[in-house]
């Protein structure tokens, strides 16, 4: 059985994700198309973590679905910039970059669904 995922521990991999992802991106060529590629990636591989940790501190459940909404985007925009960087090269590694931005964009869509449902009252 998995570890529970708390908030901490979603904040550590979406940390863990941009690192890897930057970390991932020196290797890439220096020419226009791999520096076009290069800042793209850092920008919404490393979006998420900062993304996430403003919706913990959200100011209402609105605030926070629609930053956890912002996430979303950025894990979306992540994997498309993964898949044109593994089209491209067959890049090494990149399939387990994108195997990670394909779970935690499950998670992501997951927690806005059930953040979007109504609250239980007791009664």
């Amino acid at each position: 059985m998995p570890p529970t995922l708390t908030p901490d521990t979603l904040e550590d991999r979406l940390i863990d994700f941009g690192a890897a992802v930057c970390g991932a991106l020196r290797r890439l060529p220096k020419d226009l198309v791999g520096s076009h590629l290069s800042r793209q990636l850092a920008r919404s591989a490393t979006s998420p973590a900062a993304n996430y940790a403003e919706a913990r501190g959200a100011e209402s459940r609105r605030d926070f679905v629609h930053k956890m909404q912002i996430c979303l985007k950025e894990l979306r925009e992540t994997g498309v910039w993964l898949e044109l960087l593994h089209r491209r090269d067959g890049a090494d590694g990149v399939g387990g970059l994108k195997g990670e931005c394909d779970e935690l964009t499950a998670i992501f869509v997951s927690s806005i669904k059930t953040a979007k449902r109504p609250m239980r009252t007791n009664g």
